[in-house]
């Protein structure tokens, strides 16, 4: 730990842009909110004081053991490198689109494994959708989602050097959660823009598990889960939490496994409703309808 917190204090200033560019964005999502409610366009306040909230609790909860986990886990993972990949402006580069390609797969799997998506639920269920809804991630996903930077570390990159090169691909997600930005032409096909997003935040049709990519979409265009806006959005989830308690947000799914899991009737069962897709059922009555 000596080690990675002295490469943590060499990447002082790159954190300390980081920072800044985060406060920037925090900015733009007070001025969005403050203008939707001049001009009557914030129908659910109380969504947008439940992202608050939840962004409240991610705040004190990454000043805790569980904003080690990404450190702690990757500096371990460093010890079982194959290889050394250099500080170079050239590595930067490649580390931020391993980076992109890693959040790309992690967010599609987080999608196609129940007991994933009921921490990812979290950002997916406000019915609204605006900059304050990048704020709304679940509390426990930093305690899971290090594991999928481990090949990262394995091949070469720095710890320090992975977890700056994820936080700029999070970073640059906040902007395309806006309505107030439409179709953006020949750069749809290549980033992750508001109009991409929007599609990947939809319930509705073929919507549905789109648009995976964190800064570029090149991904889902290459890997089949490209989706263009060409319908209007409906924002949420198949079956609505019903519910702005940040509490319930956070906890709402995995108390909805817990309850198929009580009614399961064999080990298959319980394999499923925990691994299987969403909306993954035993019983041959009941609606797979995708996403719970």
């Amino acid at each position: 730990m000596v080690d990675i917190n002295a490469r943590f204090l060499a990447f002082t200033d790159l954190f300390d842009v980081l920072g800044i560019i985060s406060i920037g964005f925090f900015v733009l999502i007070i001025m969005e909110t403050v203008w939707d409610i001049l001009t009557g366009r914030r129908g659910r306040m109380r969504e947008t004081i439940a992202n608050a909230a939840i962004a409240a609790g991610n705040f004190l909860l990454d000043r805790t053991v569980f904003g080690l986990s990404f450190v702690v886990g990757l500096s371990i993972a460093s010890s079982f490198a194959f290889f050394a990949i250099p500080l170079t402006w050239w590595s930067w580069v490649l580390a931020v689109i391993a980076a992109d390609f890693t959040y790309y797969w992690m967010h599609r799997i987080e999608h196609e494994v129940r007991i994933l998506w009921a921490y990812h639920s979290v950002h997916h269920s406000s019915p609204e959708f605006n900059l304050s809804t990048s704020l709304r991630l679940s509390w426990v996903e930093g305690l899971f989602e290090w594991i999928f930077f481990v090949p990262m570390i394995l091949l070469g990159f720095d710890p320090v050097q992975t977890i700056a090169a994820l936080l700029i691909v999070v970073i640059y997600q906040t902007w395309p959660h806006t309505q107030k930005i439409g179709k953006l032409g020949w750069a749809d096909r290549v980033f992750n823009t508001p109009s991409v997003h929007r599609v990947h935040h939809g319930s509705n049709g073929n919507f549905l598990d789109k648009n995976y990519g964190g800064i570029l979409i090149i991904w889902d265009r290459v890997f089949g889960t490209y989706q263009a806006e060409d319908a209007q959005v409906i924002y949420g989830v198949i079956n609505p939490v019903r519910s702005s308690n940040p509490i319930v947000i956070n906890f709402h799914e995995y108390w909805q496994i817990l309850k198929d899991i009580r009614q399961a009737s064999a080990l298959r069962d319980v394999l499923g409703y925990l691994f299987g897709k969403p909306g993954w059922t035993s019983s041959p009555d009941r609606e797979k309808s995708g996403h719970s």
